[in-house]
């Protein structure tokens, strides 16, 4: 079904040249000169995109600006406010504000509101699009409104991804779209690029997110395609429709890779002529001689209707597989979920076994994922005058837009639906964070969404709930539905695919969404409520930073979701301090009272109260017996094995920041977006390699950090563990880190960058 390569590959005239001993022979029978070969690599849709928005004149070390950005209101405002103390002055390119994941006003009083309404203040202010709420999930109104070939988009939510319509985008945290708005640009070493060669046709019940989870099950766990570019080439492209490869598209963040592009057609250019944009459309494909870093193949024939069960998307199985093996593929899940829980709370999937068979509680299409024309038309036509019965299980559909409702309106798919007992809700992401169809406790929801991370449902664990989510396509969430809630492949069910003609009308956009790009009212104020805060000032890095251990961290990997919860939590995800409060709430629930604890202490230093002991400790250090107490800087750290996958909000890094955090250390970063987060945040993203030399509650002292950072000397940096027994040495190390970055890091964060000017 899917397979990767171990070597590097040509992408030779359509034919795949293994990047071994003997690749120059077979190269130079198809006719490619030495010459050729070696720049083989430049013929890449990716290469020529990326280079065509490289201002730095490297193709290797690149400096890019977009054509577009797109931000939420769960990130809007942080970014706006950060770019506004930097001097922001007006939006240099279209930015999209979408207002679909906060879009429920009744938790939280008018904090929503407020926060969509500045929004929109900061939309005719500096030159905006405002989408108001219900009307569009972020990724299909740009998808239906900005994408294009051969343009790049950077969004502040980790799924911006537009590659099926051959633009390259990337999921990044607000501090790197704060230095978009300020003309600055987004700098990252050119990235490998990975071909996903995609052959054969999809049978009849075979979704894109079969394929998504079958690609997420074969590259996440061995990093295939970390920090790279997926590249979608190949013969099977033309047997999908565009929406299809958008749902495959879309997927592509829970790889982990940097961004991805797919070879354009006629497809492509009718999707964009349909949306009024065929000025948009160009033909986009390797050159005859291409160099790609790894392969993954696909024989979209041989996927089968795939599920991901709790709690990630790459645990994956066919829909057939777990059928055969319930009781102990469920049973390892169970015991999966109970280490990540820490054993607080165990989540029964066992129990949900029922005369051979698992019965669900829950069915959700939604969303950027789930929520399109042509998964919600299938999904109607599996059900075909039937539902789900009138026991627990329930099913859930949310268009993506307003132009799509309208369209499933007018062919009658979703009276069909709603006839069947399917509920149908506005355009809203909140089933994928875990703010909509909240199930009971121990239920187990499938969904066509993006993510089933912990708590991603909206369960409470540390409060003794705990729910499930299985990642799902659509056409096997309707035959589940069919049958009562008895999970059942799509494959199993007899129907005859048909997708009515879509036709986009957006009249529902020239009604409400506000177009000010490029007209600005530049003197006007913001519209600023009342939980709508400023940044808190941050100190510059110190010359010698004493940090503490606040939370110690040993889970294979750390979500973001993690680090700062999704779900209730988002109503204060424009008030620093508010939101800080839940930092690592799920995970470690007495982290913030540590944290507050050793800001508390570095408040003290900085006011010349000394800590005689704590100091005698740290001029037992060798080089440091004459260290004042002012030429130290306190800090909390976290230590995580890996952490930062998934999301790409920033208050994952910015939580930890305003409560006094200096540094992560880590063995690896999961994500490069939540590794730049953290230097945004004026953060040092330190990795430690070997066995951890400090526990929870140590104190670990960076001797001549700045001076190391200022030198960029960032490789065996020598640090100390701290104790009565005196002090221990070990070395962290930084990723090497671009001259902006470190200048970033030595100011404390963005926002002192660009004040210093």
């Amino acid at each position: 079904m899917i397979s990767c390569s171990s070597t590097g590959m040509y992408y030779a005239r359509g034919q795949w040249v293994p990047a071994d001993e003997s690749a120059p022979a077979a190269l130079a029978a198809l006719g490619f000169l030495a010459p050729e070969v070696e720049a083989a690599h430049t013929g890449t849709i990716a290469w020529n995109i990326l280079q065509a928005h490289n201002t730095s004149g490297d193709p290797e070390a690149l400096k890019l600006k977009f054509d577009a950005m797109a931000s939420h209101d769960i990130t809007f405002v942080g970014i706006v406010q950060t770019a506004r103390a930097s001097g922001l002055t007006r939006f240099p390119m279209p930015y999209v504000l979408t207002n679909c994941h906060n879009s429920l006003c009744a938790v939280g009083g008018t904090i929503n509101e407020d926060d969509h309404l500045f929004g929109l203040s900061a939309a005719k202010k500096y030159g905006g699009i405002y989408v108001p709420p219900h009307l569009a999930v972020i990724h299909q109104y740009m998808r239906e409104m900005q994408a294009g070939c051969g343009k790049m988009i950077l969004g502040s939510d980790s799924h911006t991804r537009y590659g099926a319509l051959g633009t390259m985008a990337i999921g990044e945290g607000g501090g790197e779209l704060a230095k978009q708005l300020l003309g600055r640009t987004y700098d990252v070493a050119r990235p490998g690029v990975v071909a996903v060669h995609l052959t054969g046709a999809p049978a009849p019940g075979v979704g894109p997110q079969d394929v998504a989870l079958a690609i997420i099950g074969a590259v996440f766990k061995n990093g295939y395609v970390k920090n790279k570019v997926m590249e979608f080439v190949g013969p099977g492209v033309a047997s999908l429709p565009l929406e299809y490869r958008s749902g495959v598209d879309v997927m592509t963040t829970e790889t982990t890779c940097l961004s991805s592009i797919w070879v354009t057609d006629g497809e492509t250019e009718k999707y964009l002529a349909a949306h009024g944009r065929a000025g948009d459309y160009k033909p986009l494909a390797p050159a005859p001689l291409a160099y790609y870093d790894g392969l993954v193949e696909v024989e979209l024939g041989a996927v089968k209707p795939m599920i991901a069960l709790p709690m990630h998307p790459s645990n994956v199985y066919t829909i057939e597989e777990l059928n055969a093996n319930l009781a102990d593929i469920l049973h390892k899940t169970e015991e999966d979920c109970a280490a990540l829980m820490g054993g607080k709370v165990r989540l029964d999937l066992v129990s949900k076994i029922e005369n051979g068979r698992l019965r669900v509680d829950q069915g959700v299409i939604a969303g950027c994922a789930g929520g399109t024309y042509s998964n919600i038309c299938e999904a109607a036509q599996i059900l075909a005058g039937h539902g789900g019965g009138n026991g627990e299980y329930a099913l859930s559909v949310y268009p993506s837009s307003q132009p799509t409702m309208m369209a499933l309106m007018k062919n009658g798919a979703l009276t069909g639906l709603m006839a069947g007992g399917a509920t149908v809700r506005t355009a809203f992401c909140g089933p994928c964070f875990g703010a909509g169809d909240v199930p009971a406790n121990g239920a187990l929801s499938i969904r066509h969404t993006t993510r089933n991370f912990p708590s991603r449902e909206g369960s409470k664990p540390g409060s003794g709930q705990i729910a499930g989510v299985a990642l799902m396509d659509a056409r096997s969430i309707a035959a589940t539905t069919l049958h009562g809630g008895i999970l059942t492949p799509a494959t199993e069910v007899d129907y005859e695919p048909h997708i009515p003609a879509y036709e986009f009308d957006d009249s529902s956009y020239k009604s409400r969404v506000y177009n000010g790009y490029g007209k600005g009212d530049y003197d006007a104020l913001l519209r600023l409520g009342p939980n709508i805060k400023n940044w808190p000032d941050i100190q510059p890095l110190p010359e010698n930073l004493l940090l503490k251990v606040t939370s110690f961290i040993t889970d294979p990997v750390t979500t973001t979701d993690e680090l700062i919860p999704s779900g209730e939590t988002s109503s204060y995800r424009s008030n620093p301090l508010g939101l800080a409060e839940f930092t690592l709430s799920r995970k470690d629930p007495e982290y913030v009272g540590r944290a507050k604890a050793v800001q508390a202490e570095e408040a003290a230093r900085a006011q010349g109260k000394a800590d005689a002991e704590l100091l005698a400790l740290l001029r037992a250090v060798p080089g440091c017996e004459a260290l004042e107490w002012g030429e130290v800087g306190m800090a909390s750290t976290i230590y995580a094995v890996k952490p930062g996958d998934g999301s790409a909000r920033e208050q994952a890094a910015s939580c930890q920041r305003v409560l006094g955090a200096g540094a992560n250390i880590a063995v690896e970063y999961a994500t490069k977006r939540y590794r730049s987060n953290l230097i945004n945040w004026g953060m040092l993203p330190f990795q430690l390699a070997g066995p951890t030399p400090f526990e929870l509650g140590d104190a670990v002292l960076v001797p001549g950090i700045r001076a190391r950072l200022e030198q960029n000397q960032l490789s065996d940096i020598p640090a100390w563990v701290l104790g009565k027994g005196g002090p221990r040495p070990f070395t962290l190390t930084i990723a090497p880190l671009t001259a902006d970055e470190r200048q970033i890091l030595l100011d404390g964060c963005l926002i002192n960058y660009y004040k210093r000017g």
